[in-house]
């Protein structure tokens, strides 16, 4: 058979609005654009605008309801990767969450399985018996995608296998015009404005960022924009406000287009305990902004190896990141200078060619 008609399912049974979100998008819309034949499954139906009218998108509903949560998607949709993998024998399964239980399923129908891998496995990998497995299964796989260097050598060293080097795909005029669109928040320009953009979760660690706050004597000429949604939220602003923090940060909601509020601010700040390849960091860089990043697991470094205007610090080292906004001195902006080496490597085109070429490799 051809491998443009070869059936490609995409699994993501849990389509949230993150970084593995956006990856998601720009890939299974360049595949449909190749005139690969793909079969989507998620619970999520209200992100099925978000995919070409070429992709078949197959709602996977079973004991979903309103508030369900990720365990509850994995399941549904499992079911349906089961009954769609029945329906069309000659396919591949193209896993962007939940890998394991795919790849599981994959094992046992003989069906071949591209794993992107979107964490590092110090993220989740915490107990024998869960590393076992995962180290089990993960060799099943047909081909496993990584999105950083340092990503590469920690799963290839950890389990044994030879992972692919794919990077994130970004679309960089894209991402320069939305953040030209007018906001209704202004940022005062006699002060240094520092902005976090991401889920309001453990991992992404921002009580690391308020806690650098509390810290910075001259508090008054600081202000913090935080951008995102998530569990840790009301925590977040409690601590805002026993720590008579009210004044200098300001939360918001997601965010469908956050470009005009990192194009305003000073400083983008990642508080990350553990990634991938934080998109949020190649986005900063395509708006010419300066970086605080956590020096975590994995990708910040990297990414910011031949930035000059970026300094890592510590996960959770709150003391380090409050002497780094503390000493941050504002500067005329620097010309735009994006089109790098650095950069160049996270091109759209370059790297979905490669996830085409590597279907293509499985025919």
């Amino acid at each position: 058979m051809n491998n443009n008609k070869k059936k490609i399912i995409i699994f993501n049974p849990s389509i949230e609005d993150g970084g593995v979100e956006k990856n998601l998008y720009i890939i299974a819309n360049y595949l449909a654009k190749k005139k690969m034949n793909i079969d989507l499954i998620s619970s999520d139906f209200n992100k099925k605008n978000k995919f070409l009218s070429q992709i078949n998108f197959i709602h996977s509903n079973i004991f979903i309801h309103k508030n369900s949560g990720r365990y509850l998607k994995y399941l549904s949709c499992l079911i349906s990767l089961v009954k769609n993998i029945y329906k069309d024998r000659n396919c591949i399964v193209f896993s962007f969450q939940a890998n394991i239980y795919a790849t599981i399923i994959c094992w046992l129908l003989n069906t071949k399985i591209i794993a992107r891998l979107n964490t590092a496995p110090q993220g989740w990998d915490h107990n024998y018996f869960k590393s076992k497995i995962y180290s089990y299964f993960i060799k099943k796989v047909d081909i496993a995608i990584v999105n950083s260097e340092i990503f590469k050598r920690e799963v290839d060293k950890r389990y044994n296998i030879n992972s692919i080097l794919i990077h994130n795909p970004f679309e960089f005029f894209k991402i320069k015009n939305l953040s030209k669109k007018k906001i209704k928040y202004n940022f005062d320009p006699k002060k240094i404005n520092l902005i976090n953009v991401g889920r309001m979760t453990e991992q992404k660690d921002q009580i690391t960022l308020l806690k650098s706050l509390t810290k910075i004597r001259n508090k008054e000429r600081v202000t913090l924009s935080i951008i995102g949604k998530g569990q840790k939220k009301n925590e977040l602003i409690s601590f805002v406000k026993k720590n008579n923090l009210e004044k200098n940060v300001k939360f918001f909601n997601y965010k469908n287009n956050p470009y005009p509020y990192i194009k305003g601010a000073d400083v983008f700040v990642l508080s990350s305990k553990y990634e991938g390849s934080p998109n949020v960091l190649i986005e900063a860089q395509i708006l010419n902004k300066y970086i605080f990043s956590t020096n975590c697991p994995t990708g910040p470094k990297e990414i910011l190896r031949n930035y000059k205007k970026g300094k890592l610090f510590n996960v959770g080292d709150f003391n380090k990141l409050a002497i780094l906004i503390a000493n941050f001195r504002k500067k005329k902006t620097i010309k735009d200078n994006y089109f790098y080496s650095g950069l160049e490597k996270y091109r759209k085109e370059y790297n979905c060619k490669k996830y085409l070429e590597a279907i293509q490799s499985l025919n």
